[in-house]
């Protein structure tokens, strides 16, 4: 069945940031090539190893993932001196140059998932035009999707398929039209009187209102849920969080919060049939949205019924500049002297992390203190870092749980 997804995505592109580059540009015959991707509509002469990842613009040429899970790289590049390629957080792999100036490495066993990556020639990081390019780490970023096994619930498959849609709605708070992006389950355009819970979902820093709809297969997750049954049939809203102002704190926070709950909320309720009480609306987010949740959905609990705080920094586990310690009762009045009265206005509070990321203690030890204090908390873990494969899972265990 043919999935209806209302979003085009953006369009290829890389920082030229030297006159080498620059070169490269005006000369297609020196331009970066992957090996063995033919002309298109040109069948390959090799055959080549293991299988092609999603992202692959090409089907028939690299990268290649392995049945490890590590992945070849090669690319074309006769005049570099030194090529290596940026895999997710913190993996770097040195490219070896055979004679005929194509440069190759193959990685480590990746995590399953989403990885951006970069191809770094001669110090000048760009991305590869051999893959598809996606906004995150606040650039267009190349990516590669690991497949992992005997996990589909991300994965188109033959059942009813809602649509995400584009908006715009203007800002009071930027004083400008900003983008937003809406699911609508399957059947929306054909119950005309029925109307929807919604769920408010944000990105992480260095993403923006595609993250969700493309890298998060938002649609994907949800369209399975529904049609399983695992999960309620609902609108999701993804908004662009980076406001060009604010911080990672109770005060930075404001502008987004005025932004929900006076701009947001109201485009969405003014065009949407949504369900408009308080326990038919949730907040939930990734790493910077993850904060952004916690302070809007617990200090709006009138507003949200239920809160999500995927990976987020808040607790602890990373370096936030001049940032004391957490303290969930200064940063949320009664949060733990109040517990009972949170517990009876909220349907869920759900809290999520990565088990190898460098967030997990802190969230951990910080899930022990709301339990000390009787604060009702649903806590999960998911193998995997920073990550979206992550974060992709923690939606499926949320959205299954809502409503």
């Amino acid at each position: 069945m043919k999935q209806n997804l209302v979003f085009i995505k953006s369009p290829k592109s890389f920082i030229i940031k030297n006159v080498h580059f620059l070169f490269l540009l005006f000369f297609p015959a020196f331009l970066c090539t992957t090996t063995a991707q033919p002309p298109f509509g040109v069948a390959p002469q090799v055959q080549l190893p293991g299988i092609a990842p999603e992202t692959n613009i090409n089907p028939n040429g690299y990268p290649r993932v392995l049945p490890d899970m590590s992945a070849i790289f090669s690319i074309k590049v006769p005049d570099a001196q030194h090529i290596e390629v940026h895999v997710g957080i913190g993996h770097h792999y040195d490219m070896k140059k055979a004679d005929d100036g194509v440069w190759t490495v193959t990685t480590d066993p990746l995590v399953p998932g989403f990885h951006y990556y970069s191809l770094v020639v001669d110090g000048v990081s760009f991305s590869d035009p051999a893959s598809e390019s996606f906004y995150g780490g606040g650039r267009m970023s190349s990516a590669i999707d690991i497949p992992e096994k005997d996990c589909d619930f991300y994965e188109i498959k033959n059942v009813p398929h809602g649509v995400i849609r584009s908006g715009n709605y203007y800002s009071k708070v930027t004083r400008s039209w900003r983008p937003v992006n809406i699911y609508t389950p399957p059947g929306y355009d054909k119950e005309t009187g029925k109307k929807y819970p919604v769920l408010y979902i944000q990105h992480g820093g260095g993403e923006d209102h595609r993250g969700w709809a493309i890298q998060g297969k938002t649609a994907t997750i949800l369209d399975n849920l529904i049609a399983e049954g695992k999960a309620r049939e609902m609108i999701v809203v993804i908004a662009n969080g980076n406001l060009g102002r604010g911080g990672y704190n109770k005060k930075g926070m404001e502008p987004f919060i005025e932004e929900m709950i006076d701009n947001i909320i109201p485009y969405i309720e003014s065009n949407y049939r949504t369900l408009t009480d308080q326990k038919h609306r949730a907040i939930a987010g990734l790493s910077m949205g993850g904060g952004q949740s916690f302070y809007a959905g617990l200090q709006n609990t009138a507003v949200f019924g239920s809160v999500g705080i995927f990976s987020s920094g808040l607790f602890g586990g990373i370096a936030l500049q001049g940032a004391p310690a957490f303290n969930a009762e200064d940063e949320i009045p009664g949060l733990l002297s109040g517990a009972k009265s949170f517990n009876q206005q909220l349907q869920l509070l759900y809290i999520s992390v990565g088990e190898q990321d460098v967030r997990l203690e802190a969230t951990q030890k910080q899930i022990e203190i709301f339990k000390k204090y009787g604060l009702n908390v649903t806590f999960a873990t998911f193998p995997g870092d920073h990550e979206w494969q992550v974060w992709r899972k923690s939606l499926h265990d949320f959205a299954s749980r809502l409503f």
